[in-house]
C-alpha cells in the first residue's frame, strides 16, 4: 500500500485474486472507482474499488454476462436487476440440466440396445435436435391444418397435439421422440397417400367451428375415460358429432351419423396412426391423447350406428 493509503492496480489485483489485465478491463469500462491518479498518470484504487472488485468476481462466477454485471452495479434498482439476472441463470441452468439428461438417456439408449440396433439408433438420435425442440412436430401440424385457421385456434390445437420433450426422459421416450421427429421429418409426406387428410373432405364448412366443437367434445370424452366410462355414454359423443354437423350447416340426424362415418373412414394415411402410437407415452399423465379419444369416439358413433348391441364389443375392444 502507498503512503496515501492507495492501491496500486498490481496491489489491487493481488488482493482481489485475479491479474492485472482483469482489474484494467473492468477499469476501462468504468466499473471500479479510481481513487487518485499518480504523478505519472497510474491508477489508484481504495477499499471501496476493492470491495466492487470482489462483488463482480462474485456476479461472473455465477456466470453473469459482463453487460448484466453492469446493470446490477447502477445505483436505481440494483436489487430488481440483481434478482432478474439470477432468475434468468436458473433458466439457463435448468435447460442445462434438461440437455444433460437428454444426453445421458440416449447414451443409456445406445449402451443398453442390441448390437444390431445400435446404427438405426444413432441415425435417429442424430437427427434430433440437441436439446430436443418441438419445432418440427409444429410444422407437422400447421401444414396439416386448414388455411386461415385463427391464430388461437392454431394454438389451441397445436398445445393439445403436440407433445412436450419430458425434463427427465427415460430411455423409452428418447427412442419414442426420436422416432416421431423422423415421422414427420419424413421427405414421403410430400407424397398424397401418406400425407394427413383434412377432418372434412373440401367443401363448405366452417373450420374455427369444428375445431373449437371437437375440442369440447375430446374434453368430455376424457373426465368420461377418467371416470371409466364409455364415451357413447355420456355427452362426449353427441358432442362429437355435433362438431361435425355444425361445421357443415347440418343437424344431427341418424342419416347424418351415418354419412358420418363414412367420412371418418376417408382417412387411410398411414402417417397420424403411428405419430399417436409414437406420442402417447410422451404427454403428461393428466393430459389426454387427442389421437386415443378421436378412436374411441369414432368407434363408439360405428357402434351406435351398426347396432347397440356391438357398442359395449366396440368400446372394449377399442381399449
Amino acid at each position: 500500500m502507498l503512503s496515501d493509503g492507495l492501491w496500486s492496480i498490481g496491489e489491487l489485483a493481488a488482493r482481489a485474486g485475479v491479474t492485472v489485465k482483469t482489474v484494467r478491463f473492468y477499469s476501462d469500462r468504468g466499473l471500479l472507482p479510481e481513487a487518485a491518479r499518480s504523478s505519472g498518470g497510474h491508477r489508484r484504487y481504495g477499499a471501496e474499488a476493492l470491495d466492487r472488485l470482489r462483488f463482480i468476481r462474485s456476479l461472473r462466477a455465477l456466470d453473469l454476462p459482463v453487460p448484466e454485471v453492469e446493470r446490477v452495479l447502477e445505483r436505481d434498482g440494483a436489487d430488481e436487476v440483481l434478482e432478474e439476472a439470477v432468475a434468468g441463470q436458473l433458466r439457463d441452468v435448468g435447460s442445462q440440466l434438461v440437455a444433460l439428461r437428454w444426453k445421458e438417456a440416449s447414451l443409456r439408449l445406445l449402451q443398453e440396445c442390441a448390437a444390431g440396433e445400435r446404427a438405426e439408433r444413432l441415425r435417429l438420435l442424430g437427427a434430433l435436435p440437441a436439446p430436443p425442440d418441438t419445432d418440427a412436430l409444429a410444422r407437422f401440424w400447421r401444414r396439416a391444418l386448414p388455411a386461415r385457421l385463427p391464430g388461437r385456434v392454431v394454438s389451441m390445437v397445436l398445445d393439445a397435439v403436440v407433445p412436450q420433450p419430458p425434463e427427465e426422459p427415460g430411455t423409452d421416450q428418447v427412442l419414442a421422440f426420436a422416432r416421431l421427429h423422423a415421422l414427420v421429418t419424413d421427405p414421403r409426406l410430400e407424397r398424397p397417400e401418406f400425407r394427413p387428410s383434412p377432418p372434412l373432405p373440401d367443401g363448405a364448412y366452417r373450420p374455427v367451428v369444428l375445431y373449437e366443437g371437437l375440442a369440447e367434445a375430446y374434453a368430455l370424452a376424457s373426465a368420461e375415460m377418467r371416470a371409466g366410462r364409455a364415451p357413447g355414454d355420456g355427452g362426449a359423443l353427441d358432442s362429437f358429432v355435433s362438431a361435425y354437423a355444425h361445421a357443415r350447416g347440418e343437424s344431427d340426424t341418424p342419416a347424418f351419423r351415418r354419412r358420418l362415418l363414412g367420412l371418418l373412414a376417408l382417412d387411410d394415411s398411414p402417417v397420424l396412426p403411428r405419430y399417436w402410437k409414437l406420442a402417447a407415452g410422451l404427454f403428461a399423465p393428466d393430459q389426454p391423447v387427442l389421437g386415443l379419444l378421436h378412436h374411441h369416439l369414432s368407434t363408439a358413433l360405428r357402434a351406435e350406428v351398426h347396432g347397440p348391441a356391438a357398442r359395449g364389443l366396440s368400446w372394449r375392444a377399442a381399449r
